[in-house]
């Protein structure tokens, strides 16, 4: 018998919710409320690619030529994207997690993730993923094992569905699925990221006045993004909120506690398989900005036996300016 490409699949359902986890990577491959589905995800008997919704640890996005120093010590990663000569998305993405702990509203995967050439530290980490009213809730932490410092990012993935074709046929269907054009996006963000053709940052500016402006929202139509977005507007809880109204009805919300300072988003035009450019919008939370390796940008010094901690979550509901026929219940 063959085993799928992502491993072990742990399922977890609450009243109309329900997740699909993965061995491999973690990754959360589904999350569907009242059948409805949140995620531009992948299928069971398929590889993840592009990076749907995976974890990444201890970094993500890109370190330029993969290499940095800590500590006044020099380190070479190995460049995963051989291409435009960057280091990519951590160290655990395509590593077999082990499920620790499953009670019914909650799945708990585990990784040890040993000293290695170019990044000789150790790091113990847990993805903890929750239902409940209010959705969905994943919590990353990492605790460092070793006898020193280390440097410490992390981020995830989820590319978020446009929504079913016009036709009522899933997004799986590539040929009948709607693009990301068809998303009304509000980010609060005052500052963005422009890159250079390897996608590294060549400094932050502010959104007034330029495209990348989504603080009022907007359709985002033809737009191409692959930028990450930080100084995001926070509530009383310390949150901060990037909404996706979908044209079929559904309001998705994807929110990051004060851990992740910065969202990346990603329209995946650049992605290798052509059927799944556009099809999903990557809403990236992550707690340092791309490249922080090198420039120290939102980068966590962990001390030995020290421990971090990052929550995001999604919720999907009706949209108030197009509510849907059916609205997903939640108990």
């Amino acid at each position: 018998m063959h085993a799928p490409p992502s491993g072990k699949q742990f399922t977890l359902e609450v009243a109309d919710q329900q997740v699909v986890v993965t061995e491999v990577g973690a990754a959360l491959r589904s999350y569907r409320v009242g059948g409805i589905e949140v995620l531009d995800g992948f299928a069971a008997d398929q590889m993840c690619s592009g990076a749907p919704p995976q974890t990444f640890i201890p970094w993500p996005n890109r370190i330029a030529d993969g290499c940095y120093e800590f500590d006044g010590a020099q380190h070479q990663l190995p460049l995963t994207e051989p291409g435009a000569r960057n280091a990519i998305h951590g160290l655990t993405r395509w590593a077999d997690w082990h499920l620790v702990h499953a009670n019914g509203v909650s799945l708990r995967l585990g990784h040890h993730l040993a000293p290695q050439p170019g990044y000789p530290y150790g790091l113990r980490s847990e993805i903890t993923y929750r239902l409940g009213a209010q959705g969905l809730s994943v919590e990353t932490r990492s605790t460092n094992v070793g006898g020193t410092d280390c440097p410490y990012a992390t981020g995830a993935h989820p590319y978020l569905s446009p929504g079913a074709a016009a036709d009522g046929r899933s997004p799986g269907h590539r040929s009948a699925g709607r693009l990301v054009d068809d998303l009304e996006i509000q980010l609060p963000a005052d500052t963005w990221y422009p890159t250079d053709d390897r996608g590294i940052p060549t400094g932050r500016a502010p959104v007034a006045g330029t495209d990348r402006d989504l603080r009022a929202g907007r359709r985002l139509g033809g737009l191409e993004l692959d930028n990450a977005f930080t100084d995001l507007h926070r509530g009383a809880d310390g949150c901060a909120t990037l909404t996706a109204r979908r044209a079929d009805g559904w309001l998705t919300s994807l929110w990051v506690d004060g851990a992740y300072g910065y969202l990346e988003l990603f329209t995946g035009d650049s992605l290798p398989d052509a059927d799944r450019r556009r099809r999903g919008l990557g809403a990236e939370p992550m707690t340092a900005a791309p490249n922080a390796f090198r420039t120290g940008d939102g980068l966590v010094r962990l001390a030995p036996g020290q421990t971090h901690t990052a929550v995001w979550g999604l919720r999907l509901e009706p949209s108030p300016q197009d509510a849907p026929s059916a609205a997903p219940r939640r108990t």
